[in-house]
């Protein structure tokens, strides 16, 4: 296994690669400690989990989020799936608010509608799926959407979702303060958000 996201062909015959079958063998994959499995466009993508100088960013992300949240929303950095039947994705944010009653249904995934905010953490190989599939899917839903990217050293807010995607967004550098928008209503302090700049993470073999 490399740090490179790897597209993983669906073993089933065409007949059955219905969006329901890919998200359900994304589900039960048995994927290797510290790895991710996604569904993204069409294809199951097994990818690192966050880098560990990445926990600080998040904890504190998640501390002032969490104090903003709507009623009845949960906020966690958990391994959890949500999906988007319109378009045929299955995400796994680094950092999710969902309505929590999401959660009392069986299954192992949660609908992505439940979601009011999700944060990404760029990576240097994984950064063009936070800003490309996965700001489409989550422009045409999700209220809010943050990138943290850590290569830029730099945070944005996306928000106004529409069919076509979201309307508006800002950025920030690391270290001045970014507003995200209702159903939120804060000023984000990114101070703590500076890490070490991602320059090299490497494509060869664990």
């Amino acid at each position: 296994m490399t740090e490179r996201p790897t597209a993983i062909e669906s073993p089933l015959p065409e007949a059955l690669e219905a969006f329901d079958d890919m998200l359900r063998i994304v589900e039960e994959l048995d994927t290797p400690d510290g790895y991710k499995a996604e569904l993204i466009r069409g294809k199951i993508v097994v990818s690192p989990w966050s880098k560990l100088r990445y926990l600080r960013p998040m904890r504190r992300l998640r501390s002032q989020v969490e104090a903003h949240a709507p009623e009845g929303h949960v906020t966690e950095t958990s391994p959890f799936l949500f999906s988007f039947p319109h378009s045929e994705r299955g995400f796994g944010p680094d950092l999710f608010v969902a309505d929590e009653a999401a959660f009392d249904a069986d299954g192992r995934h949660a609908d992505g509608a439940a979601l009011s905010l999700v944060a990404e953490l760029t990576s240097t190989l994984t950064k063009d799926v936070e800003w490309l599939d996965k700001l489409d899917t989550y422009g045409r839903l999700v209220p809010v959407y943050l990138v943290l990217d850590m290569q830029l050293q730099e945070v944005t807010a996306f928000w106004d979702p529409s069919p076509r995607g979201y309307r508006s967004r800002h950025s920030v550098p690391f270290g001045e303060s970014l507003h995200v928008p209702a159903p939120f209503g804060f000023e984000l302090d990114t101070s703590g958000f500076v890490s070490h700049r991602d320059d090299d993470e490497g494509t060869q073999e664990a």
